[in-house]
């Protein structure tokens, strides 16, 4: 199970390495710079919604899709908290199925990198171009080819914490990374184990550029992660912004 019990300590793991403020206010300028109509919103592959909180407050009206229930209850209490209303589907990216067009759709932190297949890769560009307003924007980023495999590829990561501690060994082979994680969370005296598998295929560049092109989706900007920095060899995560 994929994003199962995951989904409760998500955040307390990947809060420390991602700046949301940082990310949500690069794609905000971006929007600005595109001039787009701020009315419909929609975070594909949401997770536990920490970029959906951020940007649905610029939007008229939001969506949220992600595969994993677990990490759509998460979701749903941060906007609650925050009374942000955002309707909440859960679909797989690849299907895509709204029958409702967007101004703007998001699909970050390497969530691209989750289909494995190279079909479904293009089915899910196909059904975002479907889903996106003539002069709306989409925003996407992977996992460089260079960061699954050489970064991450065949090496093992520990993290510990007084109430969570894990394993993370990777594997890299005929361009899958397979991340096998076991975590031990503190339930009261006790730790819970638990473990997961996640695969991430490393898509090349012009791969996604060709496919893109196919669609007849124009890349307008091509990025360093969420800076307005050129991407370079050694890039680790770069962020597409595309147009019909």
């Amino acid at each position: 199970m994929t994003y199962g019990e995951f989904a409760k300590i998500y955040d307390e793991l990947i809060n420390e390495d991602i700046n949301y403020e940082e990310m949500c206010s690069r794609i905000i300028e971006i929007c600005n710079g595109e001039n787009i109509n701020f009315n419909n919103y929609l975070d594909i592959a949401c997770g536990t919604g920490n970029v959906t909180v951020k940007l649905a407050k610029s939007f008229k009206e939001s969506f949220a899709v992600d595969l994993s229930d677990d990490m759509l209850r998460e979701a749903f209490d941060k906007l609650k908290k925050e009374k942000i209303k955002c309707k909440l589907i859960c679909q797989d990216m690849s299907e895509l199925s709204l029958n409702r067009k967007f101004d703007l759709i998001t699909s970050v932190l390497d969530s691209s990198n989750y289909i494995i297949e190279e079909s479904k890769f293009v089915d899910y560009l196909t059904r975002v171009k479907e889903h996106l307003n003539d002069d709306g924007i989409f925003i996407f980023d992977i996992n460089s080819y260079y960061k699954l495999s050489e970064i991450l590829g065949n090496n093992i990561y520990t993290y510990s914490e007084e109430d969570v501690f894990y394993t993370w060994e990777n594997t890299f082979e005929d361009d899958l990374l397979s991340m096998y994680l076991t975590f031990f969370v503190k339930k009261g005296e006790l730790y819970e184990r638990f473990e997961e598998e996640h695969l991430e295929r490393a898509y090349k560049e012009s791969f996604i550029e060709n496919k893109l092109k196919e669609l007849d989706l124009k890349v307008i900007g091509k990025f360093d992660g969420y800076s307005n920095r050129k991407v370079e060899n050694q890039t680790e995560r770069i962020m597409y912004v595309v147009k019909k």
